[in-house]
């Protein structure tokens, strides 16, 4: 049965949900068709594996099973998906998992997000809620459930838990206040039972709490307000207990919009210091800050041009041994000796794919391994280092174990000023060069993001429909320092929108054919191929637009429905390129069809800005389509409404 459990889940899934219309274009459906497996947890013991899956629709469900030949996964929970989803769960002991549950709902015209902790045994029993109780009279709203912030605090079968809270009001007498508590605390529960002991109070302006991963909470930070606007301030300022308690001191204050200060992550017990993230040269860097009070810190490492965004983190306490950046690909560096020599000898014996780690048994003889590459959407091991046993566990896609993929290849293109750009190349299965290809440019959303080397499922299809796909890093992309990332990609639009251009005269320059190239984004991506179009009319022959932001004016009006409201009108800024950079603004400009899909619930970029664009676009006699998802958020989190965006994309480029 190795390696089989999710092969055969996965293809039963989906040929019991596919449609007729999904039958009829199997590379579609292949690749349209969710991830088999979303989130993996080892237990404590090392012998058993939990994982979720995704079911019809947006519902998804939890599978526990026996690492053992012959064992047949159980489900054990699910969620509908109308509204709410399985975001992750994780083992807290041998026969006890944690999960959250996340979504979105309507109340009202405004979309909020909301998520609630249970916990569940391994048999599918007992199942308990974790996050606070709201009772009827409560005087507020806090949709934040909370989240495990330490797995393995010291008392056996206790996590420590962050959770909200919210003040209530008694409305059937003359008694005003029944309970003060409001906002983020800490406590410690018995995983099984739910008995807690309160080990921090909560505080209104509380937003995250650190342990040093052996049940001391050391490090606070909270999030003001911006006078008396009721929106977030733009600063979180953290603060730290030293080992032995005490009160809350000042450690640092990070800018949300700059990323300027010192980010704490974690907390290192064995030598008292906070370890975290901190800009050296306009570049993020790995560094410490010590908590004895007297504000000293080191750069634990850098990288001369790129950021340094990532930690490698190990065993269920998550320790930090290493940090991880992205040039052409992702690398680790790592000050574990071991950890480095089981990364070395896994990626050599898987033949040089890319191994992270995911969970550990307790006492670490077991380590839970995942691993892929360009060609390999990725594979669940378990390890076992005394006996060198690698036992394949999961298929992360197993609808495409047997599609031919495409090796993904970085690449540098000029930009008008002569700028080299970095980005990504996939050719269509087979080929070398992009002669004579129909071609596609795929700028990444964000834009506060980039793409990196490895599995990507969208150029992927687009490859093994025969296209040739660029993906580039435009200036505005994050990862490689403030000075590429310039003012963000909607302030410094004007960049980001030649840069993204410039990836399809590099095409065509490549032997691309320019009457068969168009540009397809999702979010940040949508925007900046609609803005394509206004500033390059004549150089690309279609726009696709998934979820796209397409008026920066309206962007931050929506923004004022939420207490973010204030950082997202700082992001997007004011000035004449709110009007000049946004596409529903300059429709007429547009000179090629337009195709657009969006979720009715996206929370992230509401659907009124793909239907202002449509308006537009209409009232400029364009040619426009927009496709509407009921129910659905901004990932379009549905294999059947993917498979169909597909074809209906495939379709609309092939005119």
């Amino acid at each position: 049965m190795r390696g089989r459990w999710l092969g055969l889940l996965g293809f039963g899934l989906a040929m019991g949900s596919a449609p007729v219309w999904a039958q009829e274009d199997e590379v579609a459906r292949r690749f349209g068709t969710l991830a088999g497996v979303t989130q993996v947890s080892l237990s404590p013991d090392g012998a058993k594996l939990a994982f979720i899956a995704p079911n019809k629709g947006q519902a998804n469900d939890l599978y526990v099973v026996d690492i053992a030949d012959g064992a047949t996964p159980r489900r054990i929970l699910r969620a509908s998906g109308d509204p709410e989803m399985l975001s992750w769960c994780r083992w807290a002991t041998d026969a006890r998992l944690i999960c959250q549950v996340g979504g979105r709902q309507k109340y009202g015209a405004d979309i909020y997000g909301f998520t609630t902790l249970v916990s569940v045994d391994s048999a599918g029993g007992d199942v308990r809620t974790l996050s606070t109780r709201r009772g009827a009279n409560a005087l507020g709203l806090d949709l934040r459930g909370g989240s495990v912030i330490d797995w393995q605090p010291g008392p056996v079968g206790s996590v420590l838990v962050m959770r909200s809270h919210v003040r209530e009001a008694n409305r059937e007498s003359a008694s005003l206040i029944v309970k003060d508590d409001e906002g983020m605390g800490v406590d410690l529960m018995d995983a099984t039972s739910g008995a807690i002991k309160v080990v921090e109070k909560p505080r209104r302006d509380a937003v995250e709490y650190i342990t040093d991963g052996k049940g001391k909470v050391r490090i606070m930070g909270t999030q003001g307000q911006k006078g008396q606007t009721g929106y977030d301030s733009g600063l979180i300022r953290y603060f730290f207990k030293s080992g032995q308690g005490g009160d809350w001191q000042t450690l640092s204050a990070v800018n949300v919009l700059t990323n300027e200060g010192f980010d704490p992550v974690t907390v290192d017990a064995a030598t008292d210091r906070a370890i975290g993230f901190a800009k050296v040269d306009g570049r993020l860097a790995v560094s410490s800050v010590r908590l004895d009070g007297t504000g000293r810190g080191d750069i634990l490492f850098r990288h001369p041009e790129v950021d340094v965004d990532g930690l490698v983190r190990v065993g269920r306490e998550r320790r930090v041994v290493g940090a991880t950046y992205a040039t052409d690909r992702r690398k680790m560096v790592t000050t574990d000796t071991k950890v480095a020599a089981m990364a070395g000898a896994l990626s050599k014996a898987l033949g040089g794919r890319e191994v992270y780690f995911l969970d550990a048994s307790a006492d670490e003889s077991q380590w839970l391994v995942w691993a892929g590459s360009d060609v390999d959407a990725g594979r669940y091991y378990r390890y076992t280092p005394a006996a060198k046993q690698l036992r394949p566990l999961l298929e992360e896609r197993p609808m495409l174990a047997d599609q031919t993929l495409s090796p993904v290849k970085a690449i540098q293109y000029p930009a008008a000023d002569g700028t080299m750009i970095p980005g990504y190349l996939t050719l269509p299965p087979g080929r070398t060069d992009a002669k004579g290809l129909p071609a596609i440019v795929m700028p990444h959303g964000g834009p506060s993001s980039r793409d990196e080397w490895g599995f990507d499922w969208l150029s992927q299809y687009f490859a093994a429909r025969g296209f040739a796909v660029v993906q580039p890093n435009y200036r505005g992309s994050s990862g490689y320092g403030d000075q590429w990332y310039q003012n963000n990609g909607f302030q410094s639009w004007r960049t980001a929108i030649g840069d993204v251009s410039d990836a399809g005269r590099w095409l065509v320059k490549e032997g691309a054919d320019p009457a068969k190239l168009s540009i397809v984004g999702w979010s940040y991506g949508g925007y900046a191929a609609l803005q394509s179009g206004v500033v390059a009319p004549d150089l690309f022959r279609s726009i696709v637009a998934i979820a796209p932001v397409t008026d920066l004016a309206e962007l931050k009006l929506e923004a004022d429905k939420y207490t973010s409201g204030s950082i997202t009108r700082d992001f997007i800024g004011s000035g004449p390129h709110v009007r000049e950079g946004s596409p529903a603004q300059n429709a007429a400009k547009i000179a090629v069809p337009v195709l657009m899909f969006h979720g009715t619930l996206d929370q992230n970029v509401d659907i009124e800005q793909a239907r202002m664009m449509k308006r537009a676009l209409t009232a400029s006699g364009k040619s426009v389509e927009l496709v509407e998802y009921p129910g659905l958020a901004h990932s379009l989190t549905d294999g059947d409404a993917r498979t169909a965006m597909l074809g209906r994309i495939t379709t609309f480029l092939s005119r």
